[in-house]
């Protein structure tokens, strides 16, 4: 019999293996001071492209207020206990009647945390005898949540209609059998390529297939649509979205998340879901702040034009210098290189260090061997000193890449 730690001692996994070279600085970095455009790393202040404060109001002064006043009020312990049990407030329902009128449904639900929530939506939602389908492509949230899942499940080529529909035939093949129902899953946002998911037409699909959809909508949601409500409010589609989820991690610059849908089905949620019945509720300091967050939203479009300002610039200038950004119709900017990943940290370092740009690197196993993916993502607090001194850095990057100079370097990056 083996020791259960045998195998973490012989294969720290695909990212785990290169922990020694890349430990605190192109994995776990710390950037210190206010989140901004700018903020320091190692020491030195670096235009900062990997903080998702898509809005800029992680330091707008009327939020800094209100967090302040809410956490000198309440402290961080209230409520004490779960939501079902003593963890519930006035505040907590006022906060999800209005982001059920912003999201456009009857009803939404206040999460402690994204992550789980969305798994624990899904596990909620699928009993042994339904079908998952859901996007190739999607977040390891939704991933671990339809593990949970008894019943089978399908993935779908990403955004990819046909294979959709091929696999609501097969499912719907099954459930005729066991008497369930059909979840389709997809993002309103995919995170890494920026793409919206095909929202308007796996709707379409609703008149010949029955089925229930579910729409992640982390990215979307504050920045996409005429009043920011998201990837559905965009593609004209939110009222055929029966289940909604986003997270305040990104444009509301807070923590937690929400789910909204018909009042019967968040009143199931409620008094189902494992991750919110057995755990803490969301405290009040944070359900205030958020509460003010929201105001903004709607209040100050200013926000997310000047967001999307910037997107329109930081996204032309790279085209126009002939980088591969993908099919993004996000705010999310991939930009696609090719190179091995000793390789791919001699560049980032060589971005950090001597370009001071700070930028989040993939690397497979997340993207396919061969693939350097260094994402940017653009907020209402950068300038467009801050975009073109970027796209300066990265036609020089690409030149040294080019050259053969990084896979010289590339040696100081083996394992």
């Amino acid at each position: 019999m083996k020791d259960l730690f045998e195998k973490i001692y012989s294969d720290k996994g695909p990212l785990g293996k290169w922990a020694n070279v890349a430990e605190g600085y192109f994995a776990f970095p710390k950037l210190e001071g206010e989140i901004s455009n700018r903020m320091k790393f190692q020491g030195k202040e670096v235009i900062t492209w990997s903080v998702n404060d898509y809005l800029g109001l992680a330091n707008h002064p009327d939020i800094r207020k209100t967090d302040a006043e809410a956490a000198k009020t309440y402290g961080s312990a209230y409520p004490m206990g779960a939501r079902l049990m003593s963890g519930h407030t006035l505040l907590h329902e006022k906060l999800e009647k209005e982001l059920a009128e912003f999201s456009n449904k009857e009803a939404s639900y206040v999460l402690n945390f994204g992550y789980q929530g969305i798994l624990s939506t899904i596990d909620s939602l699928l009993g042994k005898n339904d079908v998952a389908v859901y996007d190739m492509d999607a977040h390891a949230c939704i991933v671990d949540g339809v593990r949970l899942h008894l019943g089978k499940r399908f993935t779908y080529k990403h955004n990819d209609i046909s294979s959709l529909e091929k696999n609501l035939k097969r499912a719907t093949k099954i459930t005729l059998d066991t008497g369930g129902g059909i979840l389709v899953i997809s993002e309103g946002v995919f995170g890494m390529r920026g793409e919206q998911g095909r929202l308007k037409e796996i709707t379409d699909l609703k008149e010949k297939y029955n089925f229930r959809l579910l729409v992640d909508d982390a990215h979307g949601f504050g920045t996409l649509g005429s009043t920011g409500a998201g990837a559905g409010e965009e593609q004209g589609v939110q009222n055929k979205i029966d289940v909604y989820f986003a997270t305040f991690a990104k444009s509301l610059a807070s923590t937690g998340a929400f789910i909204a849908s018909d009042k019967e089905v968040i009143d199931y949620l409620k008094y189902n879901m494992r991750s919110q019945v057995f755990a803490k509720s969301l405290q009040m300091q944070l359900v205030v702040g958020l509460l003010k967050r929201l105001e903004i939203l709607r209040s100050i479009p200013e926000l997310k034009d000047k967001l999307w300002k910037n997107v329109n610039e930081l996204q032309t200038g790279l085209k126009e210098r002939g980088f591969d950004i993908g099919t993004t119709q996000s705010c999310v900017t991939p930009v696609y290189l090719k190179g091995t990943v000793p390789e791919a940290f001699a560049l980032v370092k060589d971005l950090r260090e001597n370009h001071l740009i700070f930028c989040s690197v993939v690397i497979y196993p997340v993207v396919p061997k061969g693939l350097i993916l260094l994402r940017l993502i653009p907020t209402a607090s950068h300038d467009s000193k801050d975009i073109q001194e970027t796209l300066h850095a990265f036609s020089t990057i690409r030149d040294r890449l080019d050259s053969g100079l990084y896979n010289k370097l590339s040696k100081d990056f083996q394992v």
